[in-house]
């Protein structure tokens, strides 16, 4: 049975006062639970802080980028050996707006998924598709394509630590969301990929998250779906209430 995830991407927000009351916030009604994995991803500067506030907590820290290298003269980058010091357990990798702001490729994308599991680190990988390609018919072979890449020279054994995160792009921060069956049926589909260049049965370990417009009004369309495992959730992440709402889908 795969335990669900949810995962907030706070993205450029928050200050370290503001993360510290956020965070606090959370602790404060977060109730122990086995059911649902909590994550939260501050931006660079609030991991420490952060880190310390939820010592004990249950909440899972993660960050939204790293470099692949372990250290040298990379000039404004964050390396997998340095998340570790803080107390990273998860990044996020290959987020849309990494592709389209900053260039990254499936090939960087894949270095830094086996820097992270070399430094055990779990990487929520994202994948998905423009409107333009989602009309175009292209999104069953893009995103299979997009997986496929991220996972070149994965281990097998390394497979159960890796989250994928679907995220259409036309639904990020858009306020439009894809339906929950569309959704699993694209999730059903990585899942098939993952079959296809692994086997079933590792297939059926891998935690696959919906993002794009998540908020408490149709998380449980979401977690509904047979597929979806979680949820990695954008600005709904950025207040206490309505991030809560989601955890108890």
């Amino acid at each position: 049975m795969r335990k669900p995830i949810i995962a907030g991407n706070w993205k450029m927000y928050k200050t370290i006062p503001e993360a510290r009351e956020l965070v606090t916030g959370l602790k404060e009604k977060l109730k122990e639970t086995d059911q649902v994995e909590v994550v939260v991803c501050p931006p660079f500067t609030a991991l420490a802080p952060v880190a310390e506030l939820i010592k004990g907590s249950g909440i899972g820290l993660g960050a939204q980028n790293l470099f692949w290298e372990e250290e040298g003269a990379y000039t404004g980058e964050v390396s997998p050996v340095m998340l570790r010091d803080l107390g990273c357990e998860y990044v996020i990798i290959g987020h849309s707006e990494r592709r389209q702001y900053f260039g990254e490729t499936d090939e960087m994308v894949n270095k830094k998924v086996k820097a992270a599991l070399g430094h055990k680190l779990r990487p929520i990988i994202c994948v998905g598709e423009t409107l333009a390609q989602r009309e175009a018919g292209e999104t069953e072979t893009l995103v299979a394509n997009q997986v496929e890449k991220a996972l070149a020279g994965v281990a097998a054994a390394d497979l159960p630590q890796v989250v994928i995160a679907y995220e259409p792009i036309w639904a990020i921060g858009t306020g439009r969301s894809s339906t929950g069956e569309d959704a699993n049926q694209v999730i059903g589909l990585i899942r098939k990929t993952i079959a296809r260049l692994y086997q079933q049965e590792l297939a059926d370990q891998v935690r696959i998250q919906y993002g794009g417009s998540v908020k408490p009004e149709n998380i449980k369309e979401f977690m509904a779906q047979p597929e979806i495992d979680g949820a990695l959730v954008g600005g709904a992440s950025l207040k206490v209430d309505s991030f809560m709402a989601i955890v108890d889908f």
